[in-house]
């Protein structure tokens, strides 16, 4: 029997069937072993593409089984065996099939070794005469099935965006994720830590959006390993992550509230920005996250924080009109962040509606800590209206003293790609959108209480 198979079957197993986070089943299972670069590159595509297509592949399976239940464990070797012989043109077909065989030898019985190899080598027959959905008749079913997202997900963003963007949108959230490393500016410059990665053997070049910011382009070895990262001279945060701090603007000595601040990228951001040099109030609901904070704070040599656990709905019971600044990047439903293999399938559509239901008790809530002339900056990682500017509509019907303001001072040229976002951004907001801006789809918006 092949481990490195083995191992991909328990990845996808404990994803699919415990929930787990694809991310970290896969990490635990790469630190049990020792498998060379080759070996973790197979198992990487192994289940991270069996668990991104899972919809793809149940639906091929379909078309060859008729029983309604399968145990986990035979249907998930099916998976990996299928996901093989469609979708790895490296591997012959007969590999797929005898080492998926082999599989539920462990893991089945006689007869579900039967089954698994009468399937499999019916599905290698039989592959060249299934037909998917066209997409000029069936659309949602044909984006859904080619670029292995759910359905409703699809539906939504047809109707928001239309077929051509839909696909891109897909397209994006199925490529690999880029590493992006903002410079921790209290310990040094980006043109220095770009050198120094060098010297280390990671190759980085410059963002198109952030001042501070790198894009790794290629490296001999993991970041953990780095000499730099060790050291605090950097954090892996996202460029569109790192413009919510630029947005929020925070000036020296003020006093700087961060609501919803786990894990501590914008906190720290927002750190470095003021040189460490202003009272900044850290709140998350969760301890282990604060603990994190605390931890990255002490990494990257910051002082200014004092995080803290905290419902952000009861900031305005101790901070009334106190902060000079407040950002509330608020918990959501993460729909612009869906490159990792599992995330999309994570989401139910009912959660937007709760999800927007908590945003907006936070915001009315927590604005309340706002003085007179200060800032508030709404954020969320997502690309729903619901989520978003729908939100920022709502409070500032009910809440007068708050107005929308510019924030193209803020932003790099190169972020705005048409007239609505020149215009969107004159108003006070911008909907970063993966498939048009190349980063996470974030939602960020800027207002002052006047």
């Amino acid at each position: 029997m092949d481990i490195v198979r083995d191992t991909a079957l328990k990845v996808v197993y404990n994803v699919l069937e415990k929930d787990a986070y694809a991310n970290i089943a896969l990490d635990k299972q790469l630190k049990r072993s020792s498998f060379a670069p080759l070996e973790r590159r197979f198992l990487t595509e192994l289940s991270y593409g069996t668990i991104r297509s899972k919809n793809t592949l149940q639906w091929i399976l379909n078309k060859f089984v008729s029983k309604k239940k399968i145990h986990p464990w035979i249907k998930y070797i099916l998976y990996t065996g299928i996901y093989q012989i469609f979708f790895m043109e490296k591997v012959p077909e007969s590999a797929a099939c005898n080492e998926s065989v082999e599989l539920a030898k462990k893991y089945g019985n006689k007869g579900s070794v039967k089954f698994v190899n009468g399937v499999l080598r019916n599905v290698v027959r039989k592959k060249e005469d299934i037909k998917f959905p066209d997409i000029k008749t069936d659309p949602i079913k044909a984006i859904s099935l080619k670029y292995y997202h759910p359905e409703w997900m699809v539906d939504r963003w047809f109707k928001k965006f239309g077929v051509e963007d839909t696909i891109k949108l897909c397209q994006y959230n199925n490529t690999p994720s880029f590493l992006i490393l903002r410079t921790n500016t209290l310990k040094t410059s980006r043109n220095k830590l770009r050198e120094e990665l060098l010297a280390e053997g990671i190759d980085t070049k410059e963002s198109a959006y952030i001042p501070e910011s790198l894009v790794v382009t290629s490296m001999a070895e993991g970041l953990s390993k780095s000499k730099a990262f060790n050291e605090g001279k950097f954090l892996i945060q996202d460029e569109a992550s790192q413009l919510v701090a630029r947005i929020v603007a925070p000036e020296k000595k003020s006093f700087i509230i961060d609501g919803c601040a786990a894990p501590g990228g914008k906190t720290t951001h927002m750190a470095a920005l003021v040189e460490d040099d202003a009272t900044i109030k850290a709140f998350d609901i969760h301890p282990h996250k604060i603990k994190l904070i605390k931890e990255n704070c002490q990494k990257l040599g910051i002082t200014c924080v004092d995080a803290k656990v905290k419902d952000a709905t009861t900031l305005g019971e101790l901070y009334q009109n106190k902060a000079d600044f407040l950002l509330l990047d608020v918990p959501c439903t993460g729909m612009g962040v869906l490159k990792r293999p599992d995330a999309r399938w994570k989401k139910k559509e009912k959660d937007i509606t709760k999800i927007s239901k908590l945003q907006r008790e936070i915001i009315e809530n927590a604005a309340t800590c706002v003085k007179k002339g200060g800032v508030l900056v709404y954020s969320t990682c997502s690309i729903n209206d619901e989520e978003n500017i729908e939100v920022i509509q709502s409070f500032l019907s009910k809440n007068p003293s708050f107005k929308l303001e510019s924030i193209l001072p803020y932003l790099p040229e190169s972020i705005l790609k048409d007239d609505r976002d020149k215009q969107n951004a004159q108003k006070g907001y911008i909907q970063l959108l993966p498939q048009i801006h190349n980063c996470d789809g974030f939602f960020i918006s800027r207002m002052r209480k006047i």
